[in-house]
């Protein structure tokens, strides 16, 4: 099958979404079907000159194109939302007039602008939802029902979709998945530490991922407070004005026992995870994304990797994670998530379960499971 995923999206990227594309577009490749990346030609400062293949260390089986589009977002310039609008619409044009002549099997893509503008041009559609239409409703009400099938990331969304009038069958949930080879590296604990001149003598509790405010970092940082004495937090990840503004609470709440490390290659996030003495997933209830629709990848990269897990009791991560797999702690609560953190750490034995079954787990989430399991959905009537 000839597939075309098509990415709105700045490759490569800081932001996870850039992992997932290419991760997935591997495993469409792995399938042998024949694939193209269709992304954005953006301005990407950070990332100028450096391969996109290169970067996330996928061999080079599939081809990335580049589409023009009016490349606004970044720049500094006032009502931000019109920007954003015209930068999308310009993509959506570019990518109508891409396709207008291009025949493929497939078209698969995360941007519903440009398949609400190939909607009057193809049938051939396929939607990933990653999350619920707010003020795009318009958009996404054709979109709907015009994609051939919709792919969703969680349970709770298909039900959204659902009560759209959305037919359950036209509907695939597939959670987002892991590189469990990329995961299983041979440094042990103290061997990783070296070699990213982390501390030997601290209890690690690592964190990796964007620094939203409702991923919860700033309850992991206030959480720092009620942490026994030789407890670390180590955030990895972020944009430069996340790690900026994450560090200025730092300071202004005197809060120590803190690193903010900022933005980490994907290939060196192995060796990060395996440094951790616990892993934290600490998503707010405070936003329906948090609660509801998200699927982050972390939960599957912690999973993998062999640490254990302290998390967030949300229904989003709850379809993944449970008792026997992690310790759930109330969401938005700095001391329920420090507690949770200094018992899991004096309890090796619950420890050395729970990562166990975390592992059994995950083991059916990986991107060549899901990619399979999209192409089987596809290929249904």
């Amino acid at each position: 099958m000839k597939i075309i995923y098509l990415a709105n999206v700045r490759i490569p990227t800081e932001k996870a979404h850039g992992v997932q594309i290419m991760k997935m577009c591997q495993a469409f490749c792995d399938l042998d079907h024949q694939v193209k990346l269709v992304a954005a030609k953006r301005i990407n400062r950070q990332f100028r000159g450096i391969d996109v293949f290169d970067y996330y260390k996928i061999p080079k089986k599939f081809l990335v194109v580049r589409l023009f589009l009016l490349d606004l977002v970044d720049l500094p310039l006032p009502i931000r939302g019109i920007w954003v609008f015209i930068q999308n619409t310009s993509f959506a044009l570019s990518s109508f007039f891409y396709f207008l002549f291009k025949k493929t099997d497939l078209i698969y893509s995360r941007d519903e602008f440009s398949l609400f503008f190939l909607s009057f041009l193809k049938k051939n559609l396929v939607l990933e939802l990653h999350t619920f239409p707010g003020s795009k409703f318009f958009l996404y009400k054709r979109v709907f029902k015009k994609v051939k099938k919709i792919v969703v990331i969680n349970s709770k969304l298909k039900e959204l979709v659902v009560g759209l009038g959305i037919k359950p069958d036209k509907i695939l949930v597939a959670h987002d998945g892991v590189d469990l080879d990329q995961f299983d590296i041979g440094e042990n604990k103290e061997q990783a530490r070296r070699k990213l001149d982390l501390p030997l003598d601290k209890k690690l509790v690592i964190y990796t991922g964007q620094l939203f405010e409702w991923k919860g970092v700033y309850v992991l940082a206030q959480a720092s407070q009620f942490l026994d004495g030789d407890c670390r937090i180590v955030f990895i990840g972020g944009m430069e004005k996340d790690v900026k503004n994450l560090e200025k609470f730092i300071q202004k709440k005197n809060l120590g026992k803190i690193s903010v490390l900022g933005h980490r290659p994907p290939d060196l996030i192995p060796l990060y995870l395996k440094a951790a003495d616990l892993l934290v997933l600490p998503n707010s209830a405070k936003e329906e994304i948090s609660r509801h629709w998200t699927s982050p990848m972390k939960m599957f990269e912690y999973m993998a990797s062999k640490r254990p897990i302290v998390a967030s009791d949300l229904p989003s991560l709850k379809e993944i994670l449970n008792d026997s797999n992690a310790v759930l702690v109330k969401p938005d609560d700095p001391k329920a998530l420090a507690r949770g953190i200094n018992s899991y750490l004096k309890k090796p034995d619950l420890s050395a379960k729970i990562v166990a079954q975390a592992l059994e787990d995950v083991r059916q989430y990986t991107w060549t499971k899901r990619a399979k399991n999209i192409i089987n959905f596809i290929s249904t009537k």
